[in-house]
């Protein structure tokens, strides 16, 4: 535990409220931070995907099977329930319900998802094919759903708002993302059999390496931006986000009878802080920002204490069970 806290936890606190302070002292802005996240999902990201998962192997690509199901069903089984929750909520609209989904529902895999598995399991192609696995089903199947529902609702608010878009819209969208198609295309790399040439690898490893330290840097200037408003739906949103979906996704592999290994790595993956790019459509769409953004900063603070807490729990259960 106190490997993970000292070489996981501290330094993105240390590395967020770097970013946070520059914010709030006016060195950088919120119109930065979107650079900034751009440079990590458009380039850091995808390059650290591909070159880990290339030089992977079939062999592991097939024992990750019960990875990417358990994944899909507990990732996008938790971001309905988010949604169907908080549509129960008095003055909600659909929209505000896709976007708590989005929010609430979706891990931040993209930001933080090496930045917290590696220091913790090591610096592996399975590490890789983690953030990749759950990142596709956050990129490619919740933001798509999370649109849909979205616009559907706008729809019915202002008729003609959104007509003439086709439902296959943000799925192609998502699909045409750097972070979406390059774990895709390594994976076809693998699974054809290409031999991966290790001279060409240094060159994704330069741009690889600020893929952790810019999206947490960028994660604390975003937060600096926004004013933070604590109310009971943020907190719902958030243990939502820390024990609903690690709880599920913990569940779903013993069933499956998940790889020990690959199970606490989904687990921690999937108590990750709430995306930031549902924060970044709430904005984009002027819906639920506020309590989204105070529901994104619970759960970041949350995830010190429950990081270290689903990684005992992994332990525990995984002992007593003999997995």
């Amino acid at each position: 535990m106190s490997h993970v806290i000292l070489y996981a936890i501290v330094p993105i606190i240390v590395v967020m409220l770097a970013g946070f302070f520059s914010g709030k002292a006016g060195i950088f802005n919120g119109d930065d931070s979107k650079k900034f996240n751009k440079v990590v999902l458009d380039y850091a990201l995808p390059a650290a995907l591909f070159i880990s998962i290339v030089q992977s192997s079939r062999e592991m690509l097939a024992a990750d099977v019960k990875l990417t199901i358990v994944s899909l069903i507990a990732i996008m089984g938790c971001f309905m329930a988010v949604y169907f929750v908080f549509r129960l909520f008095k003055g909600n609209t659909g929209a505000d319900a896709a976007v708590s989904a989005l929010i609430s529902g979706s891990p931040t895999i993209g930001f933080l998802g090496f930045a917290v598995l590696e220091p913790i399991f090591g610096t592996t192609p399975a590490v890789a094919l983690v953030v990749a696995i759950v990142g596709i089903v956050v990129n490619a199947v919740g933001i798509p759903v999370g649109l849909s529902l979205m616009n559907a609702s706008l729809e019915k608010q202002k008729p003609g708002s959104t007509k003439g878009d086709s439902a296959w819209k943000p799925v192609i969208h998502a699909l045409e993302q750097p972070v979406a198609w390059a774990p895709i295309l390594a994976v076809v790399w693998v699974l054809v059999g290409i031999p991966w040439p290790k001279w060409a690898s240094p060159s994704f490893d330069l741009i690889k390496g600020a893929n952790a330290s810019l999206a947490v840097f960028s994660a604390g200037i975003t937060l600096s931006a926004v004013k933070v408003q604590i109310n009971f739906q943020a907190i719902v949103g958030s243990v939502m986000k820390m024990v609903l979906m690690p709880a599920v996704a913990l569940v779903l592999g013993l069933l499956f009878g998940m790889e020990v290994m690959n199970l606490k790595m989904l687990v921690v993956a999937c108590a990750l802080p709430p995306a930031f790019s549902g924060i970044i459509i709430a904005d984009e769409y002027d819906t639920y920002v506020a309590t989204g953004t105070t529901s994104l900063t619970l759960s970041v603070i949350l995830f010190v204490a429950f990081c270290p807490l689903w990684l005992w729990i992994c332990d525990l259960v995984t002992h007593t069970t003999g997995f």
